[in-house]
This record gives C-alpha cells, structure tokens and sequence, in this order.
C-alpha cells in the first residue's frame, strides 16, 4: 500500500490566505481614565509652606496652566504640592484647570492635590491669563511652632469712586498696615511671614504695590490680582499666613489683637498648634436663595467628614460671592454651620467669576484634623 504524504507546500498553499500587513485591523486605543482630584487634602501643620507660579503670556490658558504646574512640580525644595488655587483672567475654559492638574500629577505618579478656581478681572502680566498658589508640603519642619492665617484686611478707599480702576496704593498701604498690627498682635514678625495675597480693584499701580508689599513682608510669596474687570469700589483686601513664635496653646485658638476693628462674625487671627490640617476643594452655590446656600454648606460639611475633619473645625474660611446679594446671603447662613461662639478667620469679597455660570458663590476652607 502506498501512502502519499502532503508536502509542506502544499498544506500551505491548501490553507488560509496569509493577510497583508496593510489588511490587518489596528488594536484597540483605550484612552487612560484619569483621576478627579480630591476634595479634601491634609499637611502636617509644621511643614506646610507656599509657592507661587510663575507668570507667563505664552500660549492660552491650558499651555499657561500646564507650564504652572511644571513649575511649582520642579520647586528646588523637593516639596510635595498639597493644594492648589488658580486665579484665572480672560476667557479660557476654566474647567479644564483641574483636568491638566490631573494629567500632569498622574504622568509624574504623584499625589493629586486638591484644587480650587476662581476668575478674576485681571492679572499683573498683560496676556497671563492663570496664577496660581500652592501649598505644598516641605521635606523637614517649617514652622517648628506653628502656623496663623490672617483674616483679610479690607480697606474701601471710596465706595462710589469716579474711577474704580485708578491707583490703589495708599489703600493697600492701609491693608497690609492692619496686616501688620494682625501679625505683631499674635507675635508673629514681618519676616515670619510666608504668603500674603492682595485682593485689589485695580492694577493700574501693581509696581509700586508689589514694592511696598515686599517691603512689608519681605519673606513671604506675594499675589495681587484685580478682582473684576469693571469693579464699582475701589478697594484693597490682604490676606496672610505666618510661622508662629515658640510658646505652647492649643490646637486652634481664635484671636482679635489689640488696634483692629472686632467683629462678631470673624477672628482676625487663627493660631493653629493643631498636628494636621485639612484643604477643602471649591464648593459652589447652584442659585440665589436661602435652601440653595445652606445646601453648599451641607455639601462642604459632608465632604469635611469624608477628610477626618468636621465643619465644627473650621478655622478659616475663603468665601467668593459674586454679587454683594450672594455675599449677604453667606452672612445670613453660615452660622447655621460653623460656630458663632469662635468664629472662624475669614476672606470675604465680591469676585469676577466661578468654574460655573449658574454659581451664585464659591467656598472653600482649612479645618484642624480630628
């Protein structure tokens, strides 16, 4: 019997037809799902420190944001950036802020931080359209004995001015002069200071303002943004936080010094001894009235809980209103949240804009850890 065996050749020319390298399908892309950024971010209160990111005209707001972020990434101090707040100008979609921030952390495999925006009227470079400031979490202790936040400093040169967008020095001046009395009340020395933000009406006269607020607090990192495009007051509001002195106190305490004005609604000074403290994100009110304000504080409250922390520990708070109606609205309502009995150090004033349009006003605040 004889058996007839298929050759090699023939059992491939009898199969499939090889496919071309031009017929084959390309594989399936699926584009990595980046992380949002957290809500709530913590530091240990001795090595917390600032930053500021350089300003740049080059590009539009999503090359200028990604470029901030690289920057204050690359800080010299190898510190770990912890919180972030951009004031935003022009007309960029500011939503995309908090995307680029999770692109960039996640392609260098960090820690996101928590994330704040605001639009402002104007920032000191003409074409810069984000500045942004960070907290950031240095390698060895910072402030061995502590941390105080400053409540702003408002100062209405005129409420009714003929020029809302004229010089505002000598308002300014009066500003960081009552930051000053806030820092000496609590013993904290000009130098000890580490960041100091003016809130301004105008930048017409930014030179001499940024000189005389490096005079004053010649270590600190320095922001000065125009709050609106076409402001009705002319006004100036300084903010700060400085290394406390040695000395013992408690986790938190809540200070009006000697020589400023006292209010029943804030402290002007909020000592923190306290091991951690927690950032909370941006909270919006969708809407102008009462239920849709007490509802922004029950989401800021929740979110709170969520970071280890409670509204009840709330030592300062920064409150973006819109209009003078949503500001008023914010007085009429957090105290239903936070303790009336020791007020919280606070920033109030009316901004240019939030990340949405519906947004009546935007609150964010930094709370003691359980």
């Amino acid at each position: 019997m004889a058996i007839t065996l298929a050759s090699p050749l023939a059992a491939q020319k009898g199969g499939k037809k090889k496919k071309k390298k031009g017929d084959e399908e390309p594989p399936t892309q699926q584009l990595e799902v980046l992380p949002d950024p957290p809500s709530t971010s913590s530091v240990e209160t001795t090595h917390l420190g600032y930053l500021l990111s350089p300003l740049s005209a080059k590009g539009l707001l999503s090359q200028q944001t990604h470029d901030a972020i690289r920057a204050l990434m690359r800080n010299p101090h190898h510190a770990s950036v912890v919180k972030l707040r951009a004031f935003v100008a022009g007309s960029g979609d500011v939503r995309r802020i908090q995307t680029i921030v999770s692109e960039e952390f996640s392609a260098k495999h960090q820690p996101l931080p928590s994330v704040s925006v605001v639009q402002v009227g104007a920032l000191p470079l003409e074409g810069a359209q984000v500045l942004i400031e960070a907290a950031v979490s240095g390698k060895k202790a910072l402030n061995p004995h502590g941390v105080a936040f400053f409540s702003g400093q408002q100062v209405v040169a005129d409420p009714k001015p003929d020029n809302p967008l004229g010089p505002v020095l000598p308002t300014v001046e009066k500003s960081l002069a009552n930051l000053l009395k806030a820092a000496e009340g609590v013993g904290v020395s000009a130098s000890s200071m580490m960041r100091v933000t003016c809130l301004v009406s105008s930048l017409a006269d930014y030179t001499a303002v940024s000189q005389r607020a490096a005079q004053v607090f010649p270590g600190a990192t320095l922001s000065i943004v125009q709050l609106q495009r076409g402001p009705l007051q002319s006004v100036a509001e300084c903010e700060g936080v400085g290394r406390l002195p040695a000395g013992e106190g408690n986790a938190v305490t809540l200070a009006n010094p000697p020589g400023l004005t006292p209010s029943p609604n804030y402290s002007q000074v909020a000592l923190v001894r306290a091991p951690r403290i927690v950032f909370s994100t941006l909270q919006m009110a969708f809407g102008n009235s009462d239920a849709d304000a007490r509802l922004a504080f029950e989401r800021l409250s929740r979110l709170l809980e969520a970071g280890k922390t409670s509204i009840k520990n709330v030592f300062f708070t920064q409150v973006y209103p819109l209009t003078n109606s949503s500001l008023e609205r914010v007085r009429a309502t957090r105290f239903f949240y936070l303790d009336k009995t020791r007020p919280p150090a606070s920033t109030m004033i009316v901004f240019e804009g939030l990340p949405s349009l519906d947004a009546s006003f935007g609150l964010e605040v930094i709370a003691a850890q359980n």
